[in-house]
């Protein structure tokens, strides 16, 4: 985790701009994660945007729910300067900076996560987390994750990566993407989809689904 907050550290200036050539469809994730919220436009709800970066997430929040009080969370005070820039212009946001694995969830009504929780290395740790959230959540609340997850054989795991370098060379060039690639082997630990959902539904967790 050291590793992963230096580098966050280091990038955070040019980090919108490196997650779009990044991600296959980083906008169009974002809008899945946040309009499926079940909550009344003018509904005044508490959000926790874990790993918040840069604060697209929190400023989606703000586009689809304007009174929502938000709390900003990173462990790198430099993704939360420019989140903070970023969200100059709203109300009712407070910035965090702490390990998403000592926040207190007490009293939230939507706990959000957007590429954060494969930095979690241990999957007792992963599991740990989700009770944690489960039991801070208002009674109704949600817990919504946008990240990564591992192909259940090794034929699938080999597709994905197959894409995903194809979509990079789509904009990068192959120093580039032997850097991403290397990130990704050192700091990225993603598990299998239906771990993920197993592990939830032990958190406590009753409606689950893979909306987008």
């Amino acid at each position: 985790m050291r590793r992963v907050q230096k580098h966050f550290q280091k990038e955070a200036g040019s980090f919108d701009a490196r997650v779009l050539k990044s991600v296959p469809f980083y906008r169009d994730m974002l809008e899945a994660l946040v309009s499926s919220m079940p909550f009344r436009i003018n509904q005044k709800i508490k959000v926790a945007d874990l790993g918040c970066g840069t604060g697209s997430v929190s400023l989606k929040v703000k586009g689809h729910y304007p009174r929502a009080a938000i709390t900003c969370v990173d462990f790198s005070s430099n993704m939360l300067e420019v989140a903070k820039n970023k969200l100059k212009d709203y109300q009712d946001i407070r910035y965090v900076e702490s390990d998403v694995m000592d926040f207190d969830f007490s009293g939230y009504d939507a706990v959000l996560s957007s590429l954060t929780l494969h930095h979690i290395w241990k999957g007792a740790a992963k599991r740990a987390l989700y009770k944690k959230i489960f039991r801070g959540l208002h009674n109704g609340g949600v817990f919504y994750v946008a990240d990564l997850s591992t192909g259940a054989t090794d034929y699938l795991c080999k597709l994905n990566l197959k894409k995903w370098e194809e979509f990079l060379l789509q904009s990068l060039t192959k120093e580039e993407i032997a850097e991403r690639k290397k990130s990704h082997k050192e700091e990225d630990q993603p598990f299998k989809l239906m771990e993920e959902i197993s592990w939830l539904k032990e958190a406590g967790f009753r409606h689950i689904e893979v909306i987008w």
